[in-house]
């Protein structure tokens, strides 16, 4: 009831009018009408805050998944000096919050000339300390001895990775993918901190504009906060078995690696 009905009432809310928007009762619609979704799509940016959002979550996930993957298997199956004690930074990162660093960050991206530009949304982060703790967690349960059949098949090292980890994870790469989706299609503020024109506004940034110290666009607010709710919901219902199947795959992670590993066996035999 508590998510449902504000939910409902936004979208309630995004076909009437402005001046009908508070009236009693707000849940129901008595003066139907698509002018706010008209005046959001032709009056405003929104087409292009929209895509910018996309693309840098699409890019923001990839790169997630690419390098925390990577250092979760680094951190599981390799062992080096001061492995222990790296890996204690790593998550010692998570304890530093974001408003800490966004002055030193905006300064460093000044000097680089990445200030307005989408790298700067997508780069900080992409090998963030939650996503190498929760792949290394996942890849501990694969058998060295699966990873080592492969090393005498003559597969390289990023094979192994590529071919027999990232497989065998799967669940858990889908459950990062929408954890690292969502985290940046809800940013709000790098993308205020480090966009300047407001033509690469993300969604966030820009519907907040609508509701300033004179002016109160709330029928153009809660149309646009409509419209971004669906492709979030597009990837979660594409995800939703690899974000289950992740949930429990501590419980048949060890039958579903033994049938992944039966075949090398029968070809040593």
């Amino acid at each position: 009831i508590f998510t449902v009905v504000p939910f409902y009432w936004a979208v309630t809310s995004s076909f009437k009018p402005q001046s009908k928007i508070f009236e009693r009762p707000a849940i129901f619609i008595q003066s139907f009408t698509i002018e706010n979704y008209r005046s959001l799509l032709l009056e405003t940016p929104f087409q292009r805050w929209l895509f910018n959002s996309m693309i840098i979550s699409v890019s923001y996930t990839l790169l997630v998944i690419f390098f925390c993957s990577m250092g979760g298997y680094a951190f599981a199956k390799y062992d080096f000096a001061g492995k222990n004690f790296l890996f204690f930074v790593v998550l010692s990162s998570m304890t530093i919050p974001v408003w800490a660093i966004i002055i030193p960050l905006f300064m460093w991206f000044s000097r680089l000339g990445l200030i307005n530009t989408y790298w700067a949304l997508i780069l900080p982060g992409s090998a963030n300390a939650f996503g190498i703790f929760l792949m290394r967690q996942y890849i501990q349960g694969v058998p060295t001895e699966l990873l080592d059949s492969g090393r005498i098949d003559g597969c390289s090292e990023f094979g192994i990775y590529y071919r027999i980890v990232l497989p065998v994870i799967k669940p858990a790469v889908g459950a990062l993918a929408i954890y690292a989706f969502l985290a940046s299609w809800n940013n709000f503020l790098s993308p205020l901190i480090f966009m300047r024109n407001p033509r690469m506004f993300t969604i966030p940034v820009g519907l907040s504009g609508f509701v300033g110290q004179k002016e109160f666009r709330y029928g153009l607010l809660m149309a646009g906060s409509v419209i971004s709710v669906i492709p979030v919901s597009i990837i979660f219902l594409a995800m939703q078995k690899q974000l289950v199947a992740g949930l429990t795959l501590g419980a048949v992670k060890e039958l579903s690696l033994i049938h992944i590993s039966e075949p090398t066996r029968q070809a040593e035999i």
